[in-house]
């Protein structure tokens, strides 16, 4: 990716912060233009700032980075959250692009993979830690999507446009848009096409 991109670091460990922007100061594009310890510091920042992607803990003091997702999302469309945390558990990842993030890493992951995260959400794309791709899918891939998205990638999967599924199942094709989304992102695809192979190798769908 050729222009800068700008982040904001947002977690209340200061080891953790110093260790990312160590990382991130390797990659020439990358620039990190603030840091906060907390949720409610973490919105004032990137609202003040506007950087292009918020690295954000999910489990810090006060405001959560889950509610802070939701209100930097409300308020600054433009700039990305990329979640950072210790945590894998399948219900916060779900929970977490819910709250409108686009990206879901690990606090291991290798640096490669944290700049690979950071370029791909703040082009507007999903990016889940590929790390935790195989313990979702391992358990039981059926439940990696809710119904509803199963539902719509059904509906792709059978040659229909998000318009043409938002007027079968009487949603907005907003709606379905948020939904494709999350199913990108937490299939870790890159396309609809994509998605759908996946959903069908894993017996998503049908």
């Amino acid at each position: 990716m050729a222009s800068e991109i700008t982040c904001l670091i947002a977690d209340d460990h200061e080891i953790v912060r110093e260790g990312l922007r160590l990382s991130l100061s390797r990659s020439p594009h990358i620039r990190v233009i603030g840091e906060a310890s907390d949720g409610d510091g973490a919105v004032a920042l990137a609202e003040r700032r506007r950087p292009d992607v918020v690295i954000m803990d999910i489990r810090m003091p006060g405001t959560d980075g889950l509610e802070a997702t939701k209100r930097i999302r409300e308020s600054l469309p433009g700039t990305s959250v990329l979640l950072f945390t210790a945590y894998g558990e399948r219900s916060l990842l779900s929970r977490g692009l819910d709250s409108g993030a686009r990206g879901y890493l690990l606090k291991e992951a290798p640096n490669d993979t944290l700049v690979r995260a950071i370029e791909k959400v703040a082009n507007g794309e999903g990016y889940v830690d590929p790390a935790l791709m195989p313990s979702f899918l391992n358990r039981d891939s059926r439940d990696l999507l809710t119904p509803r998205e199963r539902e719509i990638l059904q509906l792709l999967a059978d040659g229909m446009s998000n318009g043409e599924a938002a007027a079968k199942l009487f949603i907005s094709q907003e709606t379905v848009k948020s939904h494709v989304r999350h199913i990108l992102a937490k299939l870790e695809a890159d396309t609809r096409t994509h998605a759908v192979a996946i959903a069908l190798r894993e017996s998503i769908i049908d």
